[in-house]
């Protein structure tokens, strides 16, 4: 990959951005705090000493004679204390639950079966005043009667637009206030796709970043026994794991720590382009352990951090066994001893203990931030957790296995595409200072018309070019896509002049400048993804299916209705300013 340095041509120099509005101080600041105390505050709390917590599930389905009938249920967001350390007082966070006593962070874990529809009534019971910073200056959900708004987003899901989560069908505390695009207050899913790890989370205009890191995502399993039972993967409760890992920075009290002054402060007085947290928390614990049995492990990885990378690896040096990412399974399985995890993007990966030559093994991280070409991991993020592995003499019983194969998909079929579109990521920099004040795809705002509109049951193929300094992980709300190729950007110079001036990657001529060195797709991400990585100074080409991946038909339910989807970066404070688009979908 090339230096940040030599893609330093390729960002968008621009001054303050017509319709940006003026700084708003936010009401009411915390204390001012260095990064040396943020750092000091971490490292004083000793690794490895809170257990690593599997949160609690609710299951999206009821029991009637023996078969699973569709259920109804309630799930709130709350404000409450959450313990993320031993060590460090209760933190106030904001939290999922059916009450708010059972709230937890990151929420419960729902569990739902293929073929047996969900519906979930979101309520929002958050204070009038956020408990973290938030910036007015971007495009943001602000309601005129206080309050803090929130969305749901089933991330992954096949679900009709009313059920999206849409940034603009946020609501406020007893629904008193809703967005333009609000509709209903119950949503559906269908759960019509192939099994896999989803996740839930805030989409809230503008307020996504403050809502995650306050704590409002959770883990969505999507099961099919018919399927999955034959393939003799890992399972039950002990065997089967979700790991959520989270990177968070603490005030010495407890609080959650987000900057409340902007790098471009005259600009946004809040907006930072990147959060990247000191401690790492895995399903609400900062570096917890896990003992383990000497046998196989299935884990379901969910990067739910705002903008940090993780580069996993095992110190005993076992290997990953990637068998899927995202909703898919893979082909076949994929053996890996360092496994790169985007931001939201997930992956479902079998440890085998029984291998390990040694008594403990860390998980740690390699992942420079901002990745690609950021500063290298410390002492502390460079963490994750640890597992305690059973004495060699304690052989534990183990009926699992790797399989051979996996289920499979429709064909990635590229040939058969009904339309190639040319989707480019700016980055805008102040004049003055040389930080950035904004991030655009096609140079386009989100309140802009839809310019992606494509047919229910087509294929088509994006060519995502990134002009910016940073790895951004693509994500489309509804389709199912994956990379095919990634090829360097030669004359990158010239195409981002000429591409400042027209925003036309056909009459800049990018067949001539994507024509660079030729990347190969990770094995072990050759399978329908809803997140793809695109390199900074690269064209990466991905194959877009807008129809169900595992039988090739279409939605069972009306996807080109209001308010439509949307694409963007999934760096929480890109996509926040404003590196969103409207997907809408026609007949």
């Amino acid at each position: 990959m090339l230096a940040r340095a030599e893609l330093g041509v390729l960002v968008m120099i621009v001054g303050v951005a017509d319709g940006f509005r003026p700084p708003v101080p936010s009401p009411s600041l915390p204390p001012p705090v260095s990064e040396g105390t943020l750092h000091k505050v971490a490292g004083s709390l000793e690794m490895y000493v809170d257990k690593l917590p599997q949160m609690p599930k609710i299951f999206g389905y009821s029991m009637k004679i023996g078969r699973p009938t569709p259920a109804n249920l309630t799930i709130g967001m709350y404000q409450k204390k959450w313990k993320f350390h031993r060590d460090l007082p209760a933190t106030t966070v904001f939290a999922f639950g059916t009450s708010p006593e059972n709230a937890t962070f990151p929420g419960p874990t729902i569990e739902a079966l293929q073929g047996v529809p969900l519906w979930v009534t979101w309520e929002n019971h958050l204070p009038r005043q956020h408990i973290l910073p938030w910036d007015p200056t971007v495009p943001t959900a602000i309601p005129k009667t206080g309050g803090v708004p929130t969305v749901v987003h089933l991330h992954g899901g096949v679900h009709p637009p009313q059920s999206d989560g849409h940034a603009n069908a946020w609501f406020t505390a007893g629904f008193r206030e809703t967005g333009p695009t609000w509709t209903t207050r119950t949503y559906e899913y269908p759960n019509a796709q192939s099994p896999g790890v989803l996740w839930y989370h805030d989409h809230a205009l503008g307020l996504t970043r403050a809502n995650l890191l306050a704590g409002l995502l959770g883990a969505y399993v999507l099961r099919n026994p018919a399927v999955e039972q034959p393939l003799g993967l890992p399972s039950g409760d002990r065997f089967d794991q979700v790991l959520v890992l989270a990177d968070r920075s603490f005030y010495a009290d407890g609080s959650l720590y987000m900057n409340s002054t902007g790098d471009n402060p005259r600009v946004h007085p809040q907006w930072q382009p990147e959060y990247f947290g000191e401690a790492i928390t895995v399903n609400g614990k900062a570096w917890p352990f896990l003992a383990v049995a000497r046998r196989r492990y299935r884990f379901r990885i969910i990067n739910a951090s705002n903008a940090r990378y993780f580069n996993l690896s095992l110190t005993n040096g076992l290997p990953f066994h990637v068998v899927g990412s995202d909703t898919s399974y893979l082909p076949r399985p994929v053996a890996v001893t360092h496994l790169l995890v985007a931001v939201a993007e997930t992956f479902d990966v079998v440890v085998d203990f029984a291998a390990s030559t040694t008594p403990e093994a860390e998980l740690v991280n390699t992942a420079p931030y901002p990745y690609p070409d950021g500063d290298a991991p410390n002492h502390l993020n460079g963490k994750v957790m640890k597992f305690a592995v059973e004495p060699a003499a304690k052989a534990a019983r183990d009926d699992s296995r790797v399989p051979a194969r996996l289920p499979e998909y429709v064909k990635v079929a590229e040939e058969e595409a009904a339309q190639r579109r040319y989707i480019v990521m700016y980055e805008y920099d102040d004049n003055k200072t040389g930080s950035p004040t904004h991030l655009y795809i096609n140079g386009k705002r989100p309140e802009d018309p839809a310019t992606e509109t494509p047919r229910v049951g087509t294929t088509e193929v994006w060519e995502v070019i990134n002009l910016t300094p940073d790895n951004h992980p693509l994500h489309l709300h509804l389709a199912t896509f994956q990379a095919v190729r990634v090829r360097g950007l030669v004359g990158q110079d010239e195409f981002a002049r000429c591409m400042a001036r027209l925003n036309d990657a056909a009459r800049c001529d990018v067949g001539r400048h994507a024509a660079g060195e030729a990347v190969a797709v990770p094995e072990h991400e050759r399978t329908w993804k809803n997140v793809v990585k695109v390199a900074p100074g690269f064209m990466t080409t991905v194959v877009v299916k807008f129809l169900m991946v595992d039988t090739g038909t279409i939605y069972p339910f009306d996807a080109t209705a209001e308010p439509g989807y949307v694409y963007h970066c999934h760096i929480l404070d890109h996509e926040d300013n404003a590196m969103m688009r409207p997907l809408k979908l026609i007949k």
